[in-house]
């Protein structure tokens, strides 16, 4: 694929799909617009709900956001990511699905998010995903014409270990669609995302939820496109919906892990906590 131009669309999604995916639709035209191949949105595309609402939900054959990623990414020519939506699966659970389209609208990759949001912030804030969702098990690395994305969605940023086994897999690009909550981002948002590109050597594109929703909540926004030096090469500095986009050079990858090869130089160790078994730890 060598150089693309990649875009984040930062959104504000309420409780209808409908609604969100036509507001999805206007920002993904603005970013192929722009010149964008590959194009990511935020968590939680096709609603953004407090409780476990399934009649607002459906199997992916008969989602509305899966359809219309499907026609954009075949009409406008791109590879479209759906960051995630809630999908209804067989058993009637619901999983925090993410979806790649490729240009002639097949759907190429999809993964289920691992690591639910079960916390409680300061001020009362408080979040139990699990109890609406099932999460995934296995984590993904789909390649797009020779260069390889790895997934992630929103909580799984504060698991390095994710990210490391994908970059170990051979991640040159690692995506992080979220909606982190206002509270959360302001403290910890860009210091992870530059965390895991400098960790990992890799690109981190990270679309975002922002603003106040309907259901009550409010999400940080500042989409972010973070090189594998660490650095910021594009943001939106705001929780308004918007598209911000970047060159992506997979080269900058290999450059920056040769520089300083710590996937290579990664050793397996023991842990020794004092009394009991020493403690085993993965160079992945």
């Amino acid at each position: 694929m060598g150089s693309f131009k990649a875009a984040a669309v930062q959104m504000r999604s309420g409780t209808s799909p409908e609604r969100n995916a036509a507001d999805m639709e206007l920002l993904v035209r603005q970013a192929a617009g722009q010149g964008a191949a590959y194009v990511q949105t935020p968590e939680m595309t096709g609603a953004l709900v407090r409780d476990k609402q399934a009649a607002v939900f459906a199997t992916e054959d008969k989602d509305v956001v899966f359809a219309t990623a499907r026609r954009l990414a075949k009409e406008l020519g791109i590879y479209l990511h759906i960051g995630s939506t809630a999908i209804l699966r067989a058993d009637g659970k619901l999983a925090n699905r993410a979806f790649l389209f490729a240009p002639d609208g097949s759907a190429i990759a999809g993964y289920d998010k691992i690591h639910m949001f079960d916390v409680d912030l300061d001020n009362g804030e408080s979040w139990r995903e699990s109890a609406s969702y099932e999460p995934g098990t296995q984590a993904v690395v789909t390649d797009i014409e020779g260069v390889k994305f790895g997934f992630a969605v929103c909580y799984d940023l504060r698991f390095p270990q994710l990210f490391r086994a994908e970059a170990m897999a051979g991640a040159e690009v690692l995506t992080v669609p979220a909606a982190f909550t206002r509270q959360t981002g302001e403290a910890h948002w860009h210091v992870l995302l530059r965390a895991r590109a400098i960790e990992n050597g890799a690109y981190v594109i990270a679309a975002a939820q922002g603003g106040l929703h309907e259901d009550g909540r409010e999400t940080y926004g500042h989409s972010l496109i973070v090189d594998p030096w660490g650095r910021v090469i594009a943001e939106a500095a705001h929780n308004e919906p918007g598209v911000i986009v970047a060159e992506i050079d997979p080269a900058q990858s290999l450059a920056a892990r040769r520089k300083i090869p710590n996937l290579k130089n990664a050793r397996d160790f023991a842990v020794n906590a004092g009394e009991g078994p020493l403690l085993r730890g993965a160079a992945s």
